[in-house]
């Protein structure tokens, strides 16, 4: 049986990002994004949006980026799985959540005058807006890479 754990979102963040690490050093960004699903419902065919707000963890080099370059309110295309905590609260009660761990992400919509500000004398380069930033969370395995392409003299017909 086939097995796939696949989160793609396109949103924006409702906070700033909070960058964290853990005792062996590795940086961890949280950020909150809103979700909008639009629909018609009714015999009038009115329209409603539904607003999801969803916790997304990046580890590593990609969480400083994050935390550098995002701001409150920008756009955000994040690629990642969907990961499960269990924890017992003070009333003993087993509660779950659901967090998505970004294993890409991609900057959307422009980036000055919306999010983070950049300051060009300190600025490192980072990430160009088009291109997406990807990374392996340390909890993802490793993945394998296609087989090279055959060239068309080497096909065998």
């Amino acid at each position: 049986m086939a097995e796939l754990n696949k989160i793609l979102l396109i949103g924006r963040l409702t906070k700033d990002p909070e960058l964290r690490f853990t005792p062996s050093g590795t940086a961890v960004a949280q950020l909150r994004m809103a979700v909008n699903h639009t629909y018609r419902a009714g015999e009038a065919k009115e329209k409603k949006e539904e607003v999801l707000f969803i916790d997304v963890s990046v580890f590593g080099r990609s969480a400083e980026t994050v935390k550098q370059y995002l701001a409150k309110g920008r756009e955000l295309f994040v690629e990642g799985r969907l990961k499960q905590d269990e924890w017992t609260d003070k009333n003993n009660q087993k509660r779950i959540s659901y967090n998505v761990v970004a294993d890409r992400f991609q900057f959307l919509g422009g980036g000055q005058g919306r999010g983070a500000q950049r300051d060009p004398e300190g600025d490192e380069g980072g990430p160009p807006s088009d291109n997406p930033v990807t990374f392996d969370a340390p909890e993802a395995p490793a993945r394998q890479s296609a087989p090279p392409a055959a060239k068309e003299d080497d096909l065998p017909f």
